[in-house]
């Protein structure tokens, strides 16, 4: 892929630093990027030590941020009954019933960013837990999205929580702000996800869990962090 004359530029900056970098210096050198011309994304990379032939050391947990990380998600609630009519009272994107599992069911189309669901509502999602399931978007006790409390739900999603899964790769990509914002509102959201991703460690690992770590801007180079 041919890179731009800012990219080029912003990648000669990052090259100065030969060692991994504290957080709040690789936010500082992300800030003085030569900018694009949107208010680009930071975002997190860490490489973890999983074994991915072994349910167990899959990484499905979630973050709760002190900070708003500037993303705007759809997000859906399947319930029904009394439950629905909470939902829409949170003022939650979409609220669906078994009719619209059916539709979706059908159509394969899905329209929003993070689903939450009643436990109820479980045995009637499994129709589409094929579709739901490779897109991350299935709702998961682990990652709290399955609940009957869909009011706090829905209010902890919007104040800045995310779920956190791990790719292919073994890897967590996620986002934590945008370059706009103070620098100690994303030093602090950086340093939540850490806490998290470090009480992800698998019990019988032995080593370093967190192999690499490196934060970066939507158009620009990374910055390795020392994840010591």
């Amino acid at each position: 892929m041919k890179q731009s004359k800012r990219y080029r530029a912003n990648l000669k900056e990052v090259s100065k630093f030969k060692r991994p970098k504290s957080i709040e210096e690789a936010i500082k050198i992300l800030g003085s990027f030569k900018k694009a011309k949107f208010d680009e994304s930071v975002e997190v990379h860490a490489k973890l030590n999983l074994d991915l032939s072994k349910s167990e050391q899959q990484i499905r947990t979630s973050v709760r941020f002190p900070n708003p990380t500037g993303k705007v998600f759809k997000i859906a609630v399947f319930a029904e009954g009394d439950k629905a009519k909470e939902a829409k009272e949170a003022k939650a994107d979409f609220v669906f019933g078994e009719q619209e599992i059916e539709e979706i069911g059908k159509s394969g189309k899905v329209s929003f960013d993070i689903a939450l669901a009643t436990p109820q509502m479980m045995p009637k999602l499994a129709r589409i837990a094929k579709l739901l399931g490779p897109k991350g978007l299935m709702p998961n006790p682990k990652s709290e999205t399955v609940t009957n409390d869909l009011q706090g739900a829905l209010k902890l999603l919007r104040q800045g929580k995310a779920e956190l899964k791990n790719d292919a790769g073994g890897c967590i990509h996620q986002l934590i702000g945008k370059i706009s914002f103070e620098k100690e509102k994303i030093i602090e959201n950086y340093k939540a996800l850490l806490a998290v991703l470090e009480k992800q460690k698998p019990a019988k690992l032995k080593g370093k869990f967190i192999k690499k770590i490196s934060v970066s801007t939507t158009m620009g180079p990374s910055v390795e962090v020392n994840c010591k």
